[in-house]
């Protein structure tokens, strides 16, 4: 039982570490922004980003990005390596293959289709 505890622990910390803060509550100059096109016919409902491509945190989006939408989402500089294996999970809860990104890229933009 403690070391179900100690694993839930150190997976709600990882989550924490991964979890990003909207643009607003950071200064323009210490973040990178990137733009996600969903292309699918789904609407994605989760993005997910990963450092080693196993464990995975999530990006806020709201009510999620409708198919045909996009959004521009906010990479913080402090938040880990600039290359993250990324995901997408539907309203259908089927998830994209990962792919890795470098999140420090100048205009950097997903498309998932």
């Amino acid at each position: 039982m403690k070391l179900q505890i100690k694993r839930a622990t150190a997976l709600a910390c990882t989550v924490l570490l991964l979890t990003f803060i909207p643009n607003f509550a950071r200064g323009a100059d210490s973040d990178y922004s990137f733009k996600v096109h969903n292309n699918t016919k789904n609407t994605i409902k989760k993005l997910l980003a990963s450092e080693d491509g196993k464990t995975y945190g999530f990006f806020d989006i709201g009510n999620g990005i409708k198919a045909g939408d996009s959004m521009t989402l906010v990479w913080a500089k402090n938040e880990g390596k600039c290359k993250q294996w990324f995901k997408a999970v539907y309203d259908d809860d089927s998830e994209s293959a990962p792919v890795q990104f470098d999140f420090c890229e100048k205009n950097l933009e997903l498309e998932f289709s």
